[in-house]
């Protein structure tokens, strides 16, 4: 145990984790992270990752017609119709924690974006509160706002979605 006592002081000790996790248990958080000077410590519950929103295009796909058992007994002669188109694919900007969610940057502002508002990677979209701490939130994509899904000053979870942006 001689690398408990160095002679660098150490800015997260023992008590600072325990209180720390103690605050992710009573706040249903699912990670936390601090920084101090060149000193960094993360702490994660579960396996929740953070990650920037990711949009997965569909691969090419070459539609064949399939028929249900059902159907082929019914109408063995009938041809099979192809399957409904699939909805647009839209980019899902979700929260990285929990906390609650602000639309605009002060009460007597206009909200960041609204449904319509073309977006960058860079574009600030919201603000999530969290342990008294508002975290600006970036659309991390290119596109146009179609839909906003959750009310200012509404709480959210860990990867709720906030927004969908059709990419440009």
């Amino acid at each position: 145990m001689a690398d408990d006592k160095r002679d660098a002081p150490r800015p997260f000790d023992v008590q600072t984790v325990e209180y720390l996790l103690k605050l992710m248990t009573e706040h249903d958080l699912a990670e936390v992270e601090l920084k101090e000077g060149d000193q960094r410590i993360r702490l994660r519950k579960g396996s929740a990752l953070l990650a920037a929103p990711v949009a997965y295009a569909p691969a090419p796909v070459a539609h064949a017609s399939v028929a249900s058992p059902q159907q082929v007994a019914n109408n063995p002669g009938a041809p099979v119709s192809p399957p409904p188109a699939p909805a647009k694919n839209y980019i899902e900007i979700k929260s990285p924690m929990v906390g609650t969610f602000y639309s605009k940057p002060k009460p007597d502002k206009p909200d960041y974006v609204t449904k319509g508002a073309k977006v960058t990677a860079k574009t600030v979209v919201c603000q999530v509160e969290a342990m008294k701490l508002f975290n600006e939130i970036t659309a991390d994509c290119a596109g146009t706002v179609v839909e906003v899904c959750v009310e200012n000053g509404a709480g959210v979870e860990f990867n709720q979605v906030l927004f969908r942006v059709e990419p440009s």
